[in-house]
């Protein structure tokens, strides 16, 4: 069936768009071959998706210290007033 194909592509090429076009476009499964290697499949999206969350999460807090590290290197600007004019 063509539309497992296409998922099994997307799938090996982790695209997460071509994934959810393929899921909006659910084809009714003729055999319980079909349906069985669809559910397979449906897991290893899932896990796809929960890496990507992990992997997403992981460079959050990466860029929250950096930015952190960054606030506290930055060299303070004095401010000064200048009353005696």
């Amino acid at each position: 069936m063509p539309w497992l194909n296409s998922l099994k592509i997307a799938l090996a090429e982790k695209n997460i768009e071509n994934i959810n076009t393929l899921i909006e476009e659910l084809p009714k499964f003729e055999t319980l071959e079909e349906m069985n290697e669809a559910q397979y499949l449906f897991k290893e999206v899932a896990v796809l998706l929960h890496s990507l969350k992990s992997e997403t999460q992981n460079s959050m807090q990466q860029i929250k210290k950096n930015l952190t590290f960054l606030r506290s290197t930055e060299m303070k600007a004095e401010s000064t007033l200048d009353i005696k004019s």
